[in-house]
């Protein structure tokens, strides 16, 4: 059913995931689009939506941010003080004490009652940041990802001791590896860091949150994680990446591995506003709204036109010289929001989720008609079917271990000395990770 005479709005939030894409609007309203295999767009079903549609199962909940993971989707009600998620749920990521999967969404019992700061997702797990500054974690922790001190995974959130009389302004979540800022402007770093993604000086994991030193005078004001890469903005508006730059996500004019966070030379005559790591790829926008990408390219996912990989920032161009006040990077694709309340997507389209109703790729910022101003402005939008919890929700992970077509996982053997020498990616039961 379609919404054709509903009231004016615009979008508040974007996020992108591996091939799926949310946005909130305003008046609390959730939408989503792109790939549904693994329920991730919360419509009870496994269909792919190539526009986005209104999600009603979050209809009343009065949702305040909405983010997404690799393959699944968390979002938070402040007055109801709840987190729902929903989407796949191998390792726990979802936080319900299972691995099931679900495609509508659940309440994460443990988190009832807790006042929210920020969420982030990574591939395969979750952070929660309190308005007490606590941070709680929950999902995969192979590579101590969730900084509890242990490789366990978890079911359900639980508290980083490691911060206590810390208090969190933020969290990132990439792959396997996290990184957090604190209120006094302190960056760290912890979970997987074979590519120096860590921010410490060396290759070696870290199972419990640790001070990235490289950066001490510089006070951080937000951190984003690529897959293996991280971005981090100090207060005074510079822009510092480290990790994994084999595609040049870096922007350092290379395609070399950085182990301590360097100062993107490139932007330094510019106050950066935002950021955001895709799977290879980055993004930034400065206080002028001009917006910035770099890194690998294939799918057009930094909006510049062509193909071509870059290892240095590169200007994004935008109709009418519009300003971008919001930006988000899924796996291969991006959205943006701009200063006229239109939305943008660019990259990789195979499953819809730039949400121009078709799964075209594109290598420019594109109008998503139905959510922005030069369109219906959210009118004209689809809604999940879905009245009700009703028919199969939920599907255990026994039902989910089978190879997706087209999907193919090569092994390479990685020295850890040399880093980028290889692109090693996923753990061999990850079958549905390199799909592209």
């Amino acid at each position: 059913m379609a919404e054709e005479e509903g009231p004016t709005r615009r979008v508040v939030l974007i996020s992108s995931g591996a091939s799926h894409s949310v946005a909130l609007l305003s008046g609390n309203i959730a939408c989503s689009w792109g790939r549904g295999e693994d329920g991730q767009l919360g419509h009870g079903d496994a269909e792919d939506r190539l526009l986005p549609t209104l999600m009603t199962a979050l209809d009343c909940h009065e949702i305040v941010s909405i983010t997404c993971g690799a393959d699944h989707t968390i979002a938070y009600s402040k007055s109801q003080m709840q987190v729902y998620s929903w989407g796949w749920g191998d390792f726990g990521r979802l936080g319900h004490g299972n691995s099931s999967d679900l495609f509508t969404p659940l309440p994460i019992k443990a988190l009832l009652g807790i006042q929210i700061k920020q969420i982030a997702c990574g591939d395969s797990h979750c952070l929660a940041v309190t308005m007490e500054g606590e941070v709680q974690s929950w999902g995969r922790n192979q590579n101590g990802q969730l900084g509890l001190g242990t490789t366990d995974d978890s079911l359900v959130p639980q508290k980083i001791q490691a911060f206590e009389g810390v208090s969190v302004k933020m969290v990132a979540a990439g792959a396997e590896h996290t990184a957090a800022i604190t209120e006094d402007g302190d960056l760290y770093g912890w979970g997987w860091g074979r590519y120096g993604n860590l921010g410490l000086g060396d290759r070696s994991d870290r199972l419990v949150p640790e001070k990235v030193s490289a950066v001490d005078g510089q006070k951080m004001v937000s951190v984003a994680c690529g897959w293996r890469h991280t971005i981090s903005v100090s207060s005074s508006g510079s822009l510092y990446t480290y990790g994994w730059s084999k595609y040049g996500q870096l922007g350092h004019g290379d395609f070399e591995d950085h182990l301590i966070p360097h100062q993107l030379e490139a932007l330094r005559n510019n106050f950066v506003t935002q950021i955001s790591g895709g799977w290879r790829h980055t993004m930034a926008f400065t206080s002028d709204g001009s917006l910035y990408g770099w890194g690998w390219n294939k799918f057009g996912q930094i909006g510049i036109g062509d193909s071509d990989d870059r290892c240095s920032p590169v200007q994004v161009k935008f109709p009418q010289d519009q300003k971008v006040v919001q930006i988000s990077c899924g796996w291969r694709h991006t959205l943006a929001v701009t200063d006229k309340d239109n939305v943008f997507s660019w990259g990789r389209g195979t499953s819809g989720q730039l949400g121009h109703g078709d799964s075209i790729d594109r290598n420019i910022p594109t109008l998503i008609e139905s959510l922005s101003a030069d369109g219906p402005n959210c009118k004209l939008m689809e809604s999940s079917t879905l009245e009700s919890p009703t028919g199969k929700l939920w599907v255990s992970p026994s039902q989910r271990y089978a190879v997706v077509p087209d999907e193919s996982v090569k092994r390479q053997s990685v020295d850890p000395a040399k880093g980028n020498a290889s692109d090693v990616s996923v753990p061999e039961t990850d079958v549905k990770r390199t799909r592209i």
